[in-house]
């Protein structure tokens, strides 16, 4: 019963998201999802969705496997910082130019309106992973 209970709760505060993006790429989906913690503070959850279709046309069955990933505060920089090397790393090897802009999580100018921000997040995610 305790288990049941505690599994209620955990699904019910996994429904408690904040903010929310979703990136589709190829057959994959990537949800990242701010929600709150049971103090309150703020995080997020990267999620990958995979659509798997076992067997053909009538019989077919279609599932989704999921991945999930939770990147707290506290490891922003860092996280940051070792995806940038990644991916820089990896454009070197595939010949590519490994200078290309670098992904910022927060505006540099405190100034600027929402909807400005989520622009130049937006533009520079894509432009991060070579999409602009």
């Amino acid at each position: 019963m305790e288990t049941e209970k505690r599994k209620f709760e955990l699904e019910k505060r996994d429904n408690e998201i904040v903010y929310s993006k979703a990136i589709k790429a190829g057959k994959r989906i990537y949800y990242l999802d701010v929600k709150k913690s049971r103090n309150d503070d703020l995080f997020l959850a990267i999620t990958e969705s995979k659509k798997r279709v076992l067997g053909f046309d009538e019989n077919a069955q279609i599932s989704f496997e999921k991945h999930k990933i939770f990147l707290y505060r506290e490891d922003f920089e860092k996280f940051s910082e070792g995806l940038q090397d990644v991916i820089t790393f990896i454009r070197s090897k595939q010949g590519e130019d490994p200078k290309r802009p670098e992904f910022v999580f927060e505006s540099n100018n405190d100034n600027d309106d929402f909807a400005e921000q989520e622009e130049r997040k937006s533009k520079s995610f894509f432009g991060f992973f070579g999409k602009n």
